[in-house]
């Protein structure tokens, strides 16, 4: 079966794949007809900026047939194929947006973290006259415009990543932008996903902005976590040791960086073996997306995300057991340079 042929059957099996061509320039001087590349897909900044990108060299290396459709985090918008019933069901488009702007993000959210696939289609090419100026009037302005239609979407979609929309948009900050209440209901109905999964699994490339870091030490009485050598299966051990040099100037081993949710020393992760209790602790390769690495502060326990389960000195042994005030073994304090 021809490679196009079998995105059409593909596309009519899967009502929920939207589908986007490639776009290409059309001269606004000449009509001169400039073909865009075929390894491009729709990315986005913390400001809710659209703009074309390379796919991953991951998605390109696996791609061994040209036709083949191309994940894509967000469309370009106004140029797509959606089914009818599909686009209704989602909540078709949000008409308290206005005129131009944004609608393009929330419909790719949507489609995304409830339930549906956004490609682009190589086979398939529109030429589109990009003008010099809006052939319509803003009333309002057009970035205010924009500012409204953009905040709409962070504050349905974006939970709480959508503080870094605001840092990376601050005129954003205290304008209008209308009842979000119905947008909302319609995401709870859907039962949609979180931002964090569509971050996780549709646009990992997008890094979320760290905060400023600040190194320290994690102290139990005058014992420091530290990290030790490995154990008879290769694994980098972690431990408690007698406390060396300061906090503001500690030992290599005995240094880390809580940067939520993990506790990192360089390019290594506090992790866990299994999620049981008595489970060993670890220092593995960071992987944010690997449960076994996720910790919390609660208090004075350092508590695994995922277990629920909290970090304990036992007899010079760290592992992870259920929570218990009682226990000095728990009780840790983090200590952090000035």
């Amino acid at each position: 079966m021809a490679g196009r042929e079998f995105e059409r059957l593909t596309f009519m099996q899967d009502y929920t794949r939207v589908v986007s061509p490639i776009i290409d320039v059309i001269s606004l001087d000449n009509f001169a007809y400039l073909a865009a590349s075929a390894d491009l897909r729709g990315g986005f900044d913390w400001s809710l900026h659209f703009k074309w990108e390379q796919i991953p060299i991951e998605q390109k290396l696996s791609r061994t047939d040209p036709t083949q459709s191309i994940r894509t985090p967000v469309i370009a918008g106004g140029i797509f194929v959606i089914n009818k019933s599909w686009f209704n069901h989602l909540g078709k488009y949000d008409i308290q947006m206005d005129i131009w702007g944004g609608e393009n993000f929330e419909l790719s959210f949507r489609v995304w973290m409830c339930g549906g696939s956004l490609e682009i289609v190589p086979c398939s090419r529109v030429g589109h006259v990009f003008r010099k100026r809006h052939p319509y009037d803003f009333p309002e302005g057009n970035a205010l415009t924009y500012i409204k239609n953009t905040k709409r979407t962070a504050e349905v979609w974006m939970d709480e990543y959508k503080q870094y929309y605001y840092e990376a948009r601050p005129s954003a900050i205290g304008k209008s932008f209308g009842s979000i209440a119905d947008r909302v209901e319609q995401r709870r109905k859907l039962n949609c996903k979180s931002f964090q999964w569509y971050l996780e699994n549709v646009y990992p490339e997008l890094k979320v902005p760290e905060k400023e870091l600040i190194p320290g030490i994690i102290k139990q009485g005058a014992n420091c976590l530290e990290s030790q050598g490995q154990d008879t299966a290769g694994n980098s051990l972690a431990g408690i040791g007698s406390c060396k040099g300061s906090v503001n100037n500690p030992v290599a081993t005995q240094e880390w960086i809580f940067s939520d949710p993990l506790i990192r020393q360089q390019d290594k992760c506090l992790s866990i073996t299994s999620f049981s209790t008595g489970s060993q602790v670890t220092v593995e390769a960071c992987n944010q997306k690997d449960g076994r690495q996720k910790w919390k502060m609660k208090g004075s326990f350092i508590q695994h995300f995922v277990s629920g389960l909290c970090l304990e000195n036992e007899s010079s042994r760290l592992v992870t057991n259920i929570c218990q005030s009682d226990i000095l073994g728990q009780q840790w304090e983090l200590l952090q340079a000035t």
